[in-house]
């Protein structure tokens, strides 16, 4: 039958299953699960399972090997090489994915083209990570031959340590043997599962290990919903000659006519060295609204020490803000003066949600 993960090697249809995972209840239809929504979290289910074994397994050589392949790569002076067939390819793929995307630079080569060409694309300086459930997968084999002959490092990920791809490798990441979610413990599901959860650890200690900053993501990641987040306040705010501003002399008549021509639903006070020290809001306006209200000095109805956001934040940062003090603006401030202002509408035209 088709190696589970691999779909390369064939294996003797009669071979022992280990008694660990064994479980009779795999081979016969799943009447005895109620509906469709139990086989859903059966699956799932085996799937935390498997994540808890290869989780376990850190404990031990995993562990060891791990940080020895982040070593590995963080010492490389090239890229890193990203290959397997099956469904280990497409679980590379991802992998080369994410690595390329947090500062890794990474690609996937399809081992079968290789073969006929595509093994020139493949440097000294590089590291290789070869993906193979079984360790036997056939088309793997001049990649790690040619790994073998021009001294490049060899990270492997597979659940056989004795295999061919096992013993090969400078590190082997060896995977604990885990039941599929199939029901014949056939289909490549939880074993895939594994495979991309130590792919994406491997991002994430990289990512960690090289200082990987929000700001360098937001530049490998400049559209869809992802770039919205990570755009800061300086990115989104209107800029000095919008700002609802006035100075700390002014009577609220002035303040008025402010907020009725910026329409943010405030208006800020600044002093004599133009830092902001207090705000004036449309809610203001209604509890303190009266005949003598023209003539008022606006220090008499401002509040005090303004909520404020840095124009290096994070946009998401203000939304934050907004949503937790129950406001609609804010002022962004740098060294104690208003340098712009915020409106939720203008998050939400970016796709900040």
């Amino acid at each position: 039958m088709p190696d589970p993960v691999d779909g390369s090697r064939t294996e003797t249809m009669n071979a022992p299953a280990s008694s660990a995972l064994r479980d009779d209840r795999y081979d016969a239809p799943s009447a005895h699960l109620a509906t469709t929504r139990d086989l859903g979290i059966r699956s799932l289910q085996l799937g935390i399972a498997a994540l808890q074994e290869a989780s376990a397994a850190f404990q031990g050589r995993l562990g060891a090997a791990f940080e020895e392949a982040v070593q590995t790569i963080l010492q490389s002076k090239g890229r890193v090489i990203v290959s397997g067939i099956g469904k280990s390819g497409h679980v590379g793929r991802k992998i080369a994915a994410t690595l390329a995307s947090t500062g890794t630079h990474a690609f996937f080569v399809h081992p079968t083209e290789a073969s006929h060409g595509d093994l020139g694309m493949i440097a000294r300086d590089d590291v290789i990570i070869a993906l193979s459930w079984s360790g036997e997968t056939a088309e793997l084999s001049d990649l790690v031959g040619f790994s073998r002959r021009f001294s490049i490092p060899l990270v492997a990920i597979t659940r056989n340590g004795e295999s061919t791809l096992g013993k090969a490798a400078d590190v082997l990441l060896e995977l604990p043997r885990v039941r599929e979610s199939c029901p014949h413990d056939l289909a490549p599901t939880s074993s895939s599962l594994i495979q991309l959860a130590l792919g994406d650890a491997l991002a994430v200690a990289l990512l960690e290990r090289r200082g990987f900053t929000s700001a360098r993501f937001h530049t490998l990641h400049p559209g869809g919903t992802l770039a919205a987040r990570l755009k800061t306040v300086q990115q989104v705010m209107h800029g000095p000659q919008d700002m609802p501003l006035v100075h700390e002399t002014a009577l609220m008549s002035e303040v008025l006519i402010e907020i009725a021509a910026r329409r943010y639903g405030c208006v800020g006070v600044t002093d004599a060295a133009g830092r902001l020290v207090g705000i004036v809001t449309d809610g203001d306006l209604r509890r303190h609204m009266g005949p003598a209200i023209l003539d008022t000095p606006v220090t008499d109805i401002m509040t005090r020490d303004p909520i404020t956001v840095e124009p290096h934040k994070l946009a998401q940062t203000a939304l934050e803000l907004m949503n937790r003090r129950l406001i609609t603006a804010v002022f962004a401030v740098a060294d104690g003066r208003p340098v712009g202002i915020v409106h939720v509408h203008d998050l939400l035209r970016v796709g900040i949600v």
